[in-house]
């Protein structure tokens, strides 16, 4: 395998100029390694290059096919990296337990990130359940935007019962528009106070929330979601749209960037 990365770039057109859009992924809040087959240490577990059920090589292809440049970020944000981006994604961020050496998120990383997002960025925050992320940290990064991960595990999925894990999304969905059907497995809920929304609910859980913030927008889940695993239907059996919800997402994403 290849560890190189993407090279392609979508063209914003705002006020009669053609811009570029770069999607980043944190690799420095989940930062996690393993032996490839060569005994080489590689990084692993939601990153671009993981091509294994862990990863997120198809969704960082889907971006691709909405011509997104990505890009992964192995550094502390700061005011110069996120300059380069449009989107920021981070996922799952490290507990102890995931590394020895786990990268919190700190106070100067916060305001970073609320004013890279208040100057009209877009963040991405995807959770997980209560046994498998950093939340103390990662709460004071969202309460910033109105929204706390409830540390919790909902919609669990025992074995391979798929049908525990289905949510069902309303037609006039602001995010979802093609994915009437979708898979979320063991997520944290979430809580939101101004000028944080929830947009997507099962039941009285409380599943997705969207934060308007200055001139830029934050979306968050409980869940990696589109990973490898699940991203498609080579696992989940068919009836489930989890890969047109990734494709609506990137959309929607596109369309919150400001230039």
């Amino acid at each position: 395998m290849k560890w190189l990365p993407v090279i392609t770039s979508i063209i914003c057109v705002s006020a009669g100029h053609a811009q570029q859009i770069t999607v980043t992924l944190d690799n420095f809040f989940n930062n996690e390694w393993k032996k490839d087959s060569a005994g080489k240490m590689i990084p692993f577990h939601y990153t671009w290059n993981d091509e294994e059920n862990s990863g997120f090589s198809q969704f960082g292809d889907l971006f691709a096919k909405h011509q997104a440049k990505t890009n992964i970020l192995t550094a502390a944000p700061t005011k110069e990296n996120l300059a380069k981006t449009d989107i920021y994604i981070i996922v799952d961020p490290d507990t102890d337990r995931e590394t020895a050496h786990p990268n919190y998120i700190a106070q100067k990383d916060i305001k970073v990130i609320a004013d890279w997002v208040d100057h009209g960025g877009v963040l991405v925050l995807m959770g997980n359940d209560s046994a498998n992320a950093e939340f103390q940290h990662f709460n004071v990064l969202a309460s910033r935007f109105g929204i706390h991960f409830d540390q919790n595990v909902k919609n669990r999925v025992h074995d391979d019962n798929f049908e525990e894990g289905a949510i069902s999304i309303p037609k006039n969905n602001p995010i979802f528009k093609s994915a009437p059907r979708v898979f979320l497995k063991d997520v944290s809920t979430i809580t939101v106070k101004s000028p944080a929304k929830i947009v997507l609910t099962k039941g009285p859980d409380k599943i997705i929330a969207v934060s308007k913030y200055g001139r830029g927008t934050v979306f968050a889940v409980g869940d990696p979601w589109f990973y490898n695993e699940y991203i498609g239907n080579n696992r989940l059996p068919r009836g489930f749209e989890n890969y047109a919800a990734a494709n609506d997402l990137i959309s929607w994403l596109i369309r919150q960037v400001h230039h």
